[in-house]
């Protein structure tokens, strides 16, 4: 039977994070929606948490997956309900009415909700993630929206595509950015706290920078080709440097020191430019 919203939730080897997972979601005050549990085969006892929760969850499966999208995957394919909701085990929702307050707000003109969320680590929440009312491209080149606190329709997934299981870490973020960025579909952001996301993931690790990097580049290529020098010109304008820089402008006495400086460094510069150029060059 179909419900206006499945939540998916994908676990391996992690029954503490799953158990909170769980008791957050079948502990709201709204409960008419589908839950759907996907394990990768765990040994750590996730199956008989699972199975002590059976009763509240509307399909589960426990067996050997090929890694994360692969699992969302199986919950898309599998879910009846109108949006998704993707809350990975050690990921819950903030507090027992949260879905109540979401739920009157779902309307089906607009493909894409997303709300805000708490990163936390080792428990402790660290900060909180409220992205912006009006997305960009720019945005989404270095952002992604945050998957725990985001409704998506499911016919979008099959309007294009399943989660790119070739990618082990930004296939989320590529759908996302393929879906509002090229396909212009309708999208909300909901300023509520959805989630408390678990930031001891796989993207969330600085070994595995460079790979987020080289999958996202793969994307972009794959689905904006043309766009490929405007993306190495944001990611200079964003390097460290230009963070620095822009971190100086906001102080007018350190903004002041530094226009003196380089006007006086360009003093020397002078004859390589034409006098035009030399008074394009001086900072206002």
């Amino acid at each position: 039977m179909s419900k206006k919203l499945s939540i998916i939730t994908i676990n391996y080897n992690d029954k503490q994070g799953l158990q909170k997972t769980i008791e957050s979601v079948i502990n709201q005050t709204w409960k008419d929606f589908e839950f759907i549990v996907i394990d990768g085969n765990s040994t750590d006892g996730s199956v008989a948490l699972i199975e002590q929760y059976s009763n509240e969850i509307n399909y589960w499966v426990s067996e050997i997956d090929t890694g994360v999208y692969h699992a969302m995957n199986k919950g898309i394919k599998i879910a009846n309900g109108e949006y998704l909701l993707f809350l990975n085990s050690g990921d819950f929702l903030v507090d027992n009415n949260i879905l109540n307050q979401v739920v009157n707000k779902l309307d089906n003109n607009v493909s894409i909700f997303y709300g805000n969320l708490f990163y936390s680590e080792l428990g402790k929440r660290i900060a909180l993630w409220t992205p912006p009312n009006e997305l960009s491209f720019s945005y989404l080149l270095n952002f992604s929206l945050p998957h725990p606190a985001s409704f998506i329709k499911k016919e979008l997934f099959f309007k294009y595509f399943l989660y790119n299981e070739s990618l082990q870490i930004v296939s989320d973020w590529e759908f996302f950015i393929f879906c509002l960025c090229k396909m212009n579909e309708p999208y909300k952001h909901l300023d509520i706290v959805i989630s408390d996301f678990d930031n001891g993931g796989i993207s969330s690790k600085k070994e595995n920078l460079e790979k987020i990097e080289k999958e996202k580049t793969k994307t972009l290529m794959n689905h904006f080709p043309l766009f490929k020098t405007d993306y190495l010109i944001i990611n200079e304008y964003n390097s460290k440097r230009n963070k620095q820089f822009n971190l100086i402008k906001k102080s007018k006495l350190s903004w002041k020191i530094l226009k003196g400086l380089l006007n006086f460094l360009m003093l020397f510069q002078k004859n390589k430019f034409s006098k035009a150029d030399s008074f394009h060059t001086k900072i206002n």
